[in-house]
């Protein structure tokens, strides 16, 4: 392809999560003043990196702070942005339809629209999977975006307070599903429970702050490596999480967990995080194939296997390994590899050609357990075995993963400037928001 040839081509990115985003940015920033057209769609305003929900679920990231204006940033960087959820696919016409968006008072903002493109990529990550648990829909909170994120931290914090005014209470939280985010939040819980009596907003002592994870697998973080685990469950109890392995919950009231074994685990706040899926929707759009995940089956080259212009990576992605050991795994480093493969290969993406496979790289894995501790595996697949990293080290690897994100969305300049006003913030501001 001619480096100077003009282009005409228009690409629609549904999604603005960890590939998405990252994939608009960086197509933006090198073809558009080449005239491509590039449009980002999302159902939200902003973006925040996934990864770090249960941090604003605790309270020690203000997510106003470090969101993401995708406004903002298509203006920055020379993409188109368009509001709203994808609802349905005419390949025929190529042509997405974007649903109505409605305001707070339930009155229609913006109308159903169509978007014709050339080349569609699908981006749209995954949400909790409740597994048709009964009572899990009404009782549990997740965590699959800022906004459910938000209203955990504000209920946690209201409870928080309202225990804190009961000699004799306390405050249960369980959290189903012992993966990196179960693992996560139930560390970041604690933490902020030492923060709010630092800052004298509660009078309760941490000591009456119950976590139960509860985990239906033998191990918590089930798709590490067993010595990772034994140290995350470790440091877990030194906290005073009390960890409950080989635990089914046949289901959920107001009151707690309902055990497959008829068991009641009590809480008054309860986090479902036991699996994932794709979205609902991507089971219907035109015939494209899919599995039982909802995600969307896409060949080597992440094209689905119907339609060689339509695209899907991240989360929402069924793309087999290079070795047939499975699929690539649903984290958000398989996501950013993803979006640096189709731009790597974008030029064959115009003429038509067959991407070249993708390889997985693992690259390891760190789960933060808050100001306490960091856990986790170094080189993964690259080496002969893994390096296992803890504390310090472990904590700088695990920073570096969201440096890489915003270097891939904003460039190196703007990414310095935000490490350093990051920096200054934890000066200037408390370490949990407060309200």
């Amino acid at each position: 392809m001619n480096k100077n040839a003009r282009l005409h081509e228009h690409v629609v990115i549904v999604g603005g999560g960890a590939g998405g985003l990252e994939l608009a940015s960086r197509l933006s920033r090198k073809y558009c003043p080449r005239g491509l057209k590039v449009t980002l769609v999302d159902s939200e305003h902003t973006h925040i990196w996934k990864p770090l929900l249960h941090e604003v679920a605790s309270g020690s990231l203000d997510a106003s702070i470090d969101e993401l204006s995708y406004g903002a940033q298509a203006r920055c960087d020379g993409f188109e942005f368009q509001l709203g959820p994808m609802e349905s696919l005419d390949r025929e016409q190529q042509c997405i339809r974007l649903a109505a968006v409605h305001g707070q008072d339930g009155k229609v903002l913006l109308p159903p629209r169509s978007l014709y493109y050339d080349y569609l990529v699908i981006a749209v990550g995954s949400v909790t999977n409740d597994f048709g648990v009964e009572g899990v829909a009404e009782h549990c909170t997740f965590l699959d975006c800022r906004g459910e994120a938000e209203n955990f931290r504000t209920s946690f914090l209201e409870a928080y307070l309202k225990a804190s005014n009961q000699p004799d209470e306390r405050l249960r939280v369980a959290i189903v599903g012992a993966g990196a985010t179960g693992v996560e939040l139930s560390a970041e819980l604690y933490n902020a429970a030492r923060e709010l009596k630092t800052y004298g907003i509660s009078r309760l002592d941490r000591e009456r702050l119950d976590v139960i994870l509860v985990e239906a697998g033998r191990s918590i973080l089930p798709a590490l490596p067993e010595r990772i685990s034994d140290a995350a469950r470790e440091e877990l109890r030194k906290l005073g999480v009390e960890v409950r392995e080989e635990t089914r919950v046949a289901s959920v009231t107001e009151d707690g967990l309902v055990t497959d074994k008829g068991k009641l685990i009590e809480a008054q706040l309860k986090v479902w995080a036991a699996g994932i899926r794709a979205p609902e929707f991507l089971t219907g759009l035109d015939g494209l194939e899919y599995n039982h995940m909802n995600q969307l089956i896409v060949s080597k080259g992440l094209n689905t296997t119907k339609d060689k212009r339509i695209f899907a990576i991240g989360d929402c992605a069924a793309c087999p390994k290079q070795d047939g050991s499975g699929n690539v795994p649903p984290r958000a480093q398989a996501a950013h590899q993803m979006a640096a493969h189709l731009f790597r290969h974008f030029p064959k993406v115009l003429a038509m050609e067959d991407l070249p496979p993708y390889e997985y790289r693992d690259y390891g894995s760190l789960v933060s357990l808050s100001r306490f501790s960091t856990v986790g595996s170094l080189m993964g697949n690259l080496t002969s075995g893994s390096l296992m990293v803890e504390g310090r080290l472990a904590r700088i690897a695990y920073v570096s993963l969201y440096r890489l994100h915003q270097l891939a969305t904003h460039g190196y300049v703007k990414t310095l400037l935000i490490t350093l006003v990051a920096r200054i913030n934890r000066v200037l501001r408390p370490r949990l928001k407060l309200h």
